[in-house]
């Protein structure tokens, strides 16, 4: 959140911490991560893919508060964990 710190979003979401969601979402696999970075892109929502190193391997990524009927299909192949 720190790099999308000036994000209305991300601003509300840290003023009422009292009501901070998080859900926590997997894949399958490396390429389908990737893919949902590519889907998020295309829909213009912000987010972060971290890379471990010195692998070079992405293991993760993360948005900015985001409600879910705006994420479209970007996420609809991940499973709730």
């Amino acid at each position: 959140m720190q790099k999308y710190r000036d994000d209305e979003r991300v601003k509300a979401y840290v003023d009422d911490i009292n009501s901070m969601h998080k859900v926590v979402l997997e894949t399958k696999n490396e390429a389908s991560l990737l893919k949902m970075a590519e889907n998020l892109k295309q829909n213009n929502i912000p987010y972060y893919l971290w890379t471990e190193q010195p692998e070079n391997i992405p293991t993760c990524l993360a948005t900015v508060p985001v409600v879910r009927s705006d994420l479209g299909d970007a996420l609809k192949k991940c499973t709730l964990m």
